[in-house]
Formats: C-alpha cells, structure tokens, sequence
C-alpha cells in the first residue's frame, strides 16, 4: 500500500525503524547517564544544592513566582498590543489602495526582518535617551515594545492568511447584498478569520513568552531566566536554579500549547458543527437544479 507522499514501509523497513529507534534511545540515555554523572562528580547532585528549593519559601516568593509574573505580564502586554496592530497591518496587506497596501507591507517585512533582541535593544537606548521613563520600568518598556513590533507583524501574516484562506463566495455574497469592502470586512471576513486564527495566535503567545527571556539577558528586566543570576548568587547552586527554571518554562508552555490544541479541536467541531459554507459556484448550481418537487406519498395511480 502507498501514499501520494510515501511509500508505506515493508517489513525490512519496519525492521529497520524498529533497529534505528533503538539505536537512538539507547544514545540518548547513554548521553542522560553521562550528564547525570558529570553534574554528580561536579557536587551538582548534593542535597544541600536542591534543599533550598524545598526548604526556604524565599526562593519561591522572592525569586521565582515574582520573575515568573514579570514574564507572564510582559508576554501579556505583548500579545494585547500586538494583535489588534496585526489585525490593522494584516487588514491593510489587503486593501485596494496601492498606497495603503505598500507601506503596510514595507513596515510588515521590516520588523519581521530584525531581529526581536536589537528591537529591545534599540527601545531600551530609545527610552533612555528621548523620554523621561524612570530606570526601573524602562526594561519592561523595551521588553514589551521589542515583542510588539516584531509579533505584531508575525500576526499580520497570520491574519491576512486567515482572511485570504475564506472561500470567495463570502466576498461575492456580501456584495451581492450591498455591502461595501469595510463592511465585508469588519462583518463578515475579520470575524470568520479570527476564529481560524485562534490557535496559531495561542501558538504565537508561546513564541512571546520564551522571548520575554532575552529582556532578561541583555536590558535587565527581571523575568524568570534572570532570577537565576541573583537566586543562585545567594544558594550557590546556579544549575539546578537553571534546571527548576527550565522545568518552569516546559510546564508553561505545554500548557499553552495544550490550551492552543484543545482550542484548535474545539474550533473544527464548531466548524463541522455548524455546517458548510457554500461557494458562489455551488450555490448557482443549486439554484440551476430547483426545488425537489413536494409529494403527499399516494400514487398515481
């Protein structure tokens, strides 16, 4: 049996895959053993390295739940700011006007060019020189304004994908009935699309968040991946602060990605639940075929 991508394997190539998964997890828990007996040989492994995290609440209250709600407010800030301005750019893509569409799309392809840590960068020496923002709310000014202008045009793509993904026959009925584009726009296409575009904005949410972490790195804001540096001066255990915080990031982020699939799932039930939506072709061709005829059930004869 085969498929129009591959051809389905036999029973050497299943023996194959079989030898070669084994191979891999073997090498993978032969690369986990060697890890696990460096960081034992290197006193990483010591009880009184791991205790505070068990031991002391100052960890958790002073380190790492107030970093992690740094990083869930700039990850927040971001995608709320972000999205309505991708929705306009991604809007703007598709207008009419050349003069709309090309600097729409000039500033789209600018921001997705640059990289996310010059954009903070660049926002944080911004701040510093042009405004009188106070040094300590400046990181999270940068932060938030470095994540906006680079996902922000990510999500103009993703809108504008999710409009032009709509079958044409919404565009022709609407104007069949007088709307003019705004109103299509805005009543009819937006709506439709941000619902398709649900899970890859979720999906996006993950991006921000891991990015919140090069704010930390490089203009000082005090998210999750920076609490290492003060936390693990003071317990001198900087890699298992880097292995809680890892883990940290891994639970967060398999729990938006989670959230992004069952959201997807829900969205293709509510689509299949609600019916199919009829191109302008389709609906001429029922209207060609005409009502079936209605019968009382007796025969002629």
């Amino acid at each position: 049996m085969t498929s129009v991508l591959y051809d389905t394997p036999g029973p050497r190539a299943k023996a194959r895959n079989i030898v070669y998964t084994v191979v891999f997890l073997a090498a993978l828990i032969a690369v986990g053993w060697w890890a696990i007996a460096v960081m034992a040989d290197k006193g990483q492994l010591d009880a009184a390295k791991w205790k505070p995290f068990v031991s002391d609440s100052r960890v958790w209250t002073t380190y790492l739940l107030p970093a992690l709600g740094n990083t869930l407010k700039a990850a927040a800030l971001a995608l709320v700011l972000a999205l309505p301005l991708g929705a306009v750019f991604g809007v703007a893509r598709l207008s009419d006007h050349r003069w709309v569409r090309g600097p729409a799309a000039a500033v789209v392809e600018f921001f997705r060019a640059i990289p996310v840590l010059i954009l903070m960068l660049f926002s944080n020496e911004f701040y510093a020189t042009f405004t009188d923002i106070s040094s300590d709310v400046r990181p999270l000014y940068a932060v938030v304004t470095g994540l906006v202008l680079y996902n922000a045009s990510v999500l103009a793509e993703v809108v504008r994908a999710g409009i032009l993904s709509l079958p044409k026959g919404q565009t022709e009925a609407a104007q069949a009935i007088g709307l003019r584009k705004g109103q299509t726009m805005t009543n009819i296409l937006l709506p439709q699309a941000v619902t398709a575009m649900l899970p890859a904005i979720v999906s996006q949410l993950v991006v921000i968040v891991k990015d919140t972490a090069l704010g930390g790195a490089m203009v000082g804001y005090a998210e999750l991946l920076r609490s290492v540096r003060t936390m693990s001066g003071f317990y001198a255990n900087i890699i298992p602060s880097f292995i809680v915080v890892a883990v940290m990031y891994v639970v967060l982020n398999f729990l938006l990605t989670s959230f992004a699939a069952w959201l997807g799932g829900r969205v293709q039930r509510g689509r299949r639940s609600s019916g199919k939506v009829l191109t302008a072709e389709q609906l001429e061709e029922l209207e060609s075929v005409g009502p079936e005829p209605v019968t009382d059930g007796k025969s002629d004869g």
